[in-house]
């Protein structure tokens, strides 16, 4: 136990973690760094973290491209790189803190969950006068159910059950010994790494505001919670892309290098599967087209691979604070057969626009013999994309 009545009030540090890529929302850009009422995602806690008056510093765990984007860090914080885990980018902001004394009060918090308040601040802070450790928590309001594969099985005890959410408040001589004694133990929490000490830890009420950023339907989840609620509207744009066949040149079709006789010729790697795709998202904008982007009478462009084309489409998405909901990808060709390259296709399709691959279809077809196609002169794609973009 703390006796809270032997010394003033010790400081509070914030360590808000940010270095996770989000795959999982399907964004265009770090989950992170999607607008959110106008306003990055990493923002809103941030701005909430400065403005409680109890905190005086803070480290932000970022990537470089994250802290950059974040912009001028409020007084008193500073910035620190991430780990491959999210137990080693908390002992990273450990480190940096390592001037602290133990007896300071830090507050852990996952950027991907907005919806901070001053209220659970406030009770973790007061739990702390006491304890070693707090953690907010909301009760399980469904019904619980085990399950094996597509089979329900027993009704599981909610009653003893909680949701556990971020910040979670701890002192920090306690929270470094958590992570030295770890070793090789793993943990989706610093609160389970604290009780594997023996320690107690508090749980105080948590708030709905603070539902977890993980798919992408949580953005409008978030948007309503946070009273942020934007209107979204469905974009389609259609691409085409066509090139020649000719020889001693490599083939490469949606960003993979396929084995064949023949090249496709052009300015840049002539990869009309990402061009159909780059103008389909370009024409799902009203942003002009591939051309007008890249033109070809630029020498930059000489044999530039196209999934920087892709790639460019894909942030002036996220630009627009939108995200891609779907492409479709049918590429025409007698030979070589698609069907081989068809799951590498849609992965480096996935990786370029860090969508999830689920929401990407590539299909391949023939001309029957008939036109340029059918007597294998050149390779053609088409796309259609369909994106949401939210209202001007």
């Amino acid at each position: 136990m703390i006796d809270s009545m032997s010394s003033p009030a010790p400081p509070v540090v914030a360590i808000l973690l940010a270095g996770g890529q989000g795959t999982r929302a399907g964004f265009g850009q770090p989950k992170q760094l999607e607008l959110l009422g106008g306003k990055p995602v990493l923002g809103w806690s941030l701005d909430a973290l400065a403005a409680h008056p109890a905190i005086s510093n803070g480290v932000l765990v970022a990537n470089d491209d994250v802290v950059a984007a974040a912009g001028p860090l409020p007084d008193g914080w500073i910035s620190t790189a991430p780990g491959a885990e999210r137990q080693q980018s908390v002992a990273n902001a450990l480190a940096a803190l390592a001037d602290w004394q133990d007896a300071t009060l830090a507050l852990v918090h996952d950027a991907a969950r907005p919806g901070m308040t001053a209220g659970v601040i406030d009770r973790l802070l007061a739990a702390l006068q006491t304890a070693e450790a707090a953690i907010p928590t909301l009760p399980v309001p469904d019904t619980l159910v085990e399950q094996a594969h597509d089979e329900a099985g027993d009704v599981v005890d909610r009653s003893v059950l909680a949701r556990v959410q971020t910040p979670q408040g701890f002192r920090l001589g306690t929270l470094r010994r958590a992570h030295a004694e770890a070793v090789e133990a793993t943990a989706t929490d610093d609160a389970q790494l604290v009780r594997r000490l023996g320690t107690t830890v508090a749980a105080v009420p948590g708030d709905a505001r603070l539902h977890k950023l993980t798919y992408a339907e949580d953005m409008d989840i978030l948007s309503g919670l946070l009273g942020t609620n934007v209107m979204m509207r469905t974009a389609v744009g259609m691409g085409y892309d066509v090139h020649r066949l000719v020889t001693d040149k490599p083939l490469w079709i949606g960003g993979t290098e396929i084995a064949h006789s023949h090249g496709l010729e052009g300015h840049s790697d002539a990869d009309v599967a990402l061009h159909a795709l780059t103008d389909a998202i370009l024409g799902a904008l009203a942003d002009g087209d591939i051309g007008d982007h890249f033109p070809p009478s630029d020498p930059q462009w000489r044999g530039a691979a196209s999934h920087r084309f892709l790639a460019f489409a894909g942030e002036r998405v996220a630009a627009r604070g939108g995200r891609i909901d779907h492409l479709d990808l049918t590429i025409i060709a007698e030979a070589p057969k698609i069907g081989p390259h068809r799951d590498a296709i849609r992965a480096r399709i996935s990786e370029i626009l860090a969508i999830p691959v689920e929401r990407i279809s590539v299909k391949a077809t023939t001309t029957e013999r008939l036109g340029f196609t059918g007597r294998r002169e050149g390779i053609a794609a088409q796309a259609a994309a369909t994106l949401k973009l939210p209202e001007n």
